[in-house]
């Protein structure tokens, strides 16, 4: 079936262009009809260019956890699944993910399930998602399952609020920083030295540093500004073309002070918040490590997943495992046997994820409280060493002076 490449226009006049599968244009138009359009130009889209947008969709998180919410919704209520997403495909604003409803409610009709209609757009539902949505349909729980899955998407939503709380305030104290020691050594500071030299003194060796530092940045700030670029180009040229040194890489991101404990506690919340989420559904513990080590988002603690998976499918306890792929911390071993031994895995995967986003949080409150003292100090003891070096030159020539 070709691909068509549409503009469209819906009853408030916005026009929409996107791409769907159609027979002919008289296929395309009543498609567009189902989804509240009406055709305005179409064209055939090319493999190279349509392939990739067709399947690889995005959308807001928030969008998506409206539709979770919506479909978990309407399917509880007893509403037939081919009706509930015809509902939200007429009712959602975001013409991409109207886009998509339409290609999974073409599937469905086509004979797919509800999670192989899923599994064709990647791009917006993962792994996780299309597996507990089939084994949500093996139990027939699939109502119960999408709010599982809402609760999880809630839950990544916090944990992305929570990096760019981390990293915001640091960036933006960071910048401001630098602008300022760029005004004074780079503007202020060559105008003060101008008149220091004037004494023809001889000068103490902080104002020469400070001068050299000076004459450095405004001689080379046009090599210095773009420096960290090459840096980024070849780190990022060399994790594609070295597994090696991207795994080195992955791993000393782990263990950058302060950010890399931190970093890896979010880590560990993630894959324990995933394993309980799927393990809870009804998914085997080898499916659920397979699955999870491709989405915690580092590729050290994916390797140590692997090395648990191999000794669990070997025939090794959970606990023993985990343990023997030698990066989890002895919490974590210590929940997992304590799950084992009671037969409430699930429980104790979702304590150990509270644990560490509790101390995510508490360690956030921590580096920022600690933060802006430390760049007041370090902005100071800055210009403390400016004054000093243009001042005290200053002073001692006054000093000198005889009335």
């Amino acid at each position: 079936m070709p691909l068509m490449q549409y503009k469209a226009m819906d009853d408030r006049g916005k026009t929409t262009v996107g791409r769907l599968d159609a027979i002919n244009v008289a296929d395309l138009e009543m498609r567009l009809r189902r989804m509240g359009l009406d055709l305005i130009n179409y064209r055939e889209a090319t493999p190279e260019r349509s392939s990739g947008r067709r399947h690889w969709v995005r959308v807001r998180r928030s969008e998506l956890i409206n539709f979770c919410f919506h479909l978990e919704q309407l399917l509880v209520a007893g509403v037939p699944v081919i009706d509930a997403l015809s509902d939200l495909r007429d009712s959602v604003e975001d013409h991409r993910l109207r886009e998509v409803i339409a290609g999974m409610m073409e599937s469905i009709q086509g004979g797919a399930t509800l999670s192989e209609a899923m599994a064709g757009f990647p791009g917006l539902f993962d792994d996780v998602f299309v597996n507990l949505i089939r084994a949500g349909e093996l139990s027939g729980q699939v109502g119960v399952i999408l709010r599982k899955v809402t609760e999880n998407l809630r839950w990544q939503d916090e944990q992305a609020a929570h990096l760019k709380k981390i990293l915001t305030y640091p960036i933006l104290v960071a910048v401001v920083l630098i602008g300022v020691v760029g005004f004074l050594m780079v503007y202020l500071v060559p105008q003060l030295v101008q008149f220091i030299e004037s004494m023809g003194r001889e000068l103490p060796l902080h104002t020469r540093i400070l001068i050299s530092v000076s004459d450095f940045l405004v001689a080379y700030w046009f090599l210095i500004l773009p420096l960290p670029v090459p840096f980024v180009i070849g780190a990022v040229a060399l994790k594609r073309v070295s597994p090696s040194f991207d795994y080195a890489l992955e791993e000393m991101k782990l263990r950058i002070w302060v950010v890399g404990p931190l970093l890896k506690k979010i880590v560990l919340a993630r894959f324990a918040n995933y394993f309980a989420l799927m393990y809870s559904s009804g998914i085997s513990v080898l499916e659920c490590i397979r699955i999870g080590e491709g989405l915690v988002g580092n590729k050290a603690v994916a390797e140590a997943a692997r090395r648990a998976y191999r000794q669990i499918a070997e025939g090794a306890s959970i606990s023993s495992g985990f343990e023997y792929a030698g990066i989890f911390p002895p919490l974590v071993l210590r929940m997992l046997r304590v799950g084992e031994s009671t037969g409430a895995l699930d429980s104790a995967l979702l304590n150990i994820s509270y644990f560490y986003e509790r101390e995510v949080r508490e360690d956030i409150e921590r580096i920022q409280s600690l933060i802006g003292p430390a760049m007041t100090v370090l902005l100071g003891g800055l210009l403390l060493w400016v004054l000093v070096s243009v001042l005290g030159p200053i002073y001692d020539l006054i000093a000198n002076i005889k009335v």
